[in-house]
């Protein structure tokens, strides 16, 4: 049996998650690569999104919720006109309507009613717990609970894709915490009368940290614990990017 190692790692890894690779799934090989139990994560991504997934590993887990309360940009597209039950292209189609009398105007006007602050309400398929379960497993009995609207903020936006034809809208957004992206776009496809859905999301910021600085999936499950130890930002270098 290989002896546990004596130096117990301490810092932050940033992780750029691919699609279907879970949070869950990061902090489970960060444990088995850095042979150690204390590992977190810093916001769930959904299965279906990419991008930027703070972890977070011995010392560093008492940042978790400070970093967890920063802000966060995301890239996104939308459907209109298809509903689902999910808000996302996981779930399934609830409702379809036409979007043949949309025009750009419109759907820069919907954007612009959700800009700045405002309540959300999270969607059913999240991980909002109510009276101690998961929205999420209510969701997968056909359940529908009530949930707390939560007040939200969205920092800035850019629309930078309206295809009319196929009825989808690429955007970037820059929001507060606990903001769900995709509820945004189901809000926004609700504001327009035709329905909406997320069909991609990448987050590319969160904080002071930007995507270019995270190591991709591939090299995370290749690494050795030497190198992923090399990763790992220090607690001083997390204080000092967020101080800068």
């Amino acid at each position: 049996m290989t002896p546990a190692p004596t130096e117990q790692p301490n810092g932050v890894l940033l992780v750029d998650k691919d699609p279907g690779f879970t949070s869950h799934n990061a902090v489970a090989l960060c444990r088995r690569i850095l042979q150690t139990k204390k590992v977190g994560h810093c916001g769930t991504l959904d299965p279906m999104a990419t991008g930027m997934l703070i972890v977070v590993i011995g010392k560093a887990t008492k940042m978790q919720d400070m970093l967890m309360c920063e802000d966060k940009v995301y890239t996104a597209t939308m459907k209109l006109g298809i509903e689902t039950n999910s808000q996302d292209a996981d779930g399934e189609v609830v409702a379809e309507k036409p979007t043949d009398s949309l025009t750009e105007q419109d759907i820069r006007a919907a954007f612009e009613h959700f800009a700045g602050e405002f309540d959300q309400v999270p969607p059913m398929y999240s991980a909002v717990k109510i009276n101690g379960v998961p929205c999420y497993k209510l969701a997968r009995k056909g359940k529908e609970v009530e949930r707390k609207a939560r007040h939200v903020k969205v920092l800035d936006y850019e629309i930078t894709r309206i295809d009319l034809s196929a009825a989808e809208v690429d955007f970037t957004v820059h929001c507060s915490k606990g903001f769900y992206v995709r509820t945004y776009a189901h809000d926004i496809g609700q504001h327009l009368g035709c329905g909406a859905h997320l069909t991609a999301l990448r987050r590319i910021r969160s904080g002071h940290f930007d995507i270019s600085q995270a190591i991709d999936v591939p090299t995370l499950k290749s690494a050795s614990r030497e190198e992923l130890l090399a990763k790992l930002l220090s607690t001083e270098e997390v204080l000092a990017a967020r101080n800068a």
